[in-house]
């Protein structure tokens, strides 16, 4: 995976358009103006919106439809490099009185819970001392949430812990047994 610095860099030797989902993005790829063609040296260009639609025939693509503020708009290409990007604004949930560090809210590292009882915060939004902004400890954190949850939706019960390279119910049920 790439930045959308690193992307803009490696797809001017070939030519491109860059797709961003909201403003920000073009001050990562450093664009001043966004939706403006970078100089005619350059051969990226940045437009804010969001993907409409593909168009082709027999599995090759034809072109994209890109719903920018100023309407639809058609880009014929034949590949499409779709990169995934969130942006950690809180929204309404900062107003729910949760305990917050710089704008992330704090958790316990037992349960993932926040000051709130029942409410938990994983991922890149929650804050710990030590905390990775990792894909594998949102992973760890996930769990640990899910068993705490699970403790307080199903009180006394025991939960019950597999693996999918040991379990064979589990290998049953995913097809792979």
């Amino acid at each position: 995976m790439c930045t959308p610095s690193e992307f803009a860099l490696n797809a001017r030797s070939v030519g491109a358009t860059v797709l961003a989902g909201r403003p920000e993005t073009s001050q990562e790829i450093k664009v001043t103006e966004p939706g403006t063609v970078l100089p005619s040296t350059e051969k990226v260009a940045l437009v804010i919106g969001q993907m409409g639609s593909l168009e082709g025939d027999a599995g090759e693509l034809a072109a994209v439809t890109l719903k920018t503020k100023d309407g639809d708009v058609r880009y014929p290409c034949n590949r499409l490099l779709p990169f995934f990007g969130l942006t950690m604004k809180l929204g309404p949930v900062a107003d729910w009185g949760l305990n917050l560090h710089e704008n992330l809210i704090r958790v316990d590292t037992e349960k993932f819970e926040t000051g709130e009882s029942g409410i938990f915060a994983v991922g890149d939004i929650n804050w710990y001392p030590g905390k990775l902004k990792l894909i594998l400890s949102g992973f760890h954190e996930v769990a640990l949430a899910a068993q705490a949850a699970h403790r307080i939706v199903y009180p006394g019960k025991k939960l019950l812990f597999q693996y999918t390279t040991s379990s064979s119910s589990l290998q049953k049920k995913l097809g792979v047994s």
